[in-house]
């Protein structure tokens, strides 16, 4: 993971450009082992955590989105071809912010209060090969 992602995205915003190019490098999301479906009874009451060198940085529930998952797929499948074990991203809670390499990130997804193996990653901020030049 590049700690330079939030500032690639940042510079890309002010200058009206599309910043998912800065979500896009192949170290920039670390993700879960697979959580079957019925692990998760109710998508909509699950419990995403963040600590960056054990700190928390991010802690919310996935009932905050502003739309629901039913929606948003039914929005994204309208715009692209989705196929199995596609990922749709839909943002991150508050608590966004930097990350340096050294860091270490840890997070989770909690289901009625138990955190689910499955959900949990942990991930050193390392810099990115060959660097990072902006345009």
């Amino acid at each position: 993971m590049d700690g330079r992602a939030t500032l690639g995205q940042q510079t890309a915003r002010k200058r009206g450009l599309p910043w998912s190019l800065a979500k896009g490098f192949k170290t920039f999301l670390p993700v879960s082992h697979f959580i079957p479906k019925n692990k998760i009874p109710d998508p909509h009451n699950v419990r995403l955590h963040l600590e960056v060198n054990g700190k928390v940085r991010q802690d919310d529930n996935t009932g905050l989105m502003l739309f629901g998952i039913p929606k948003i797929l039914q929005h994204v499948s309208g715009v692209f071809a989705l196929e199995e074990d596609d990922l749709v991203l839909t943002g991150t809670p508050k608590g966004v912010g930097n990350v340096v390499p050294g860091d270490v990130i840890t997070a989770g997804v909690s289901v009625d209060g138990i955190e689910l193996e499955e959900g949990r990653i942990e991930a050193r901020v390392e810099e990115r090969p060959g660097g990072y030049s902006r345009l």
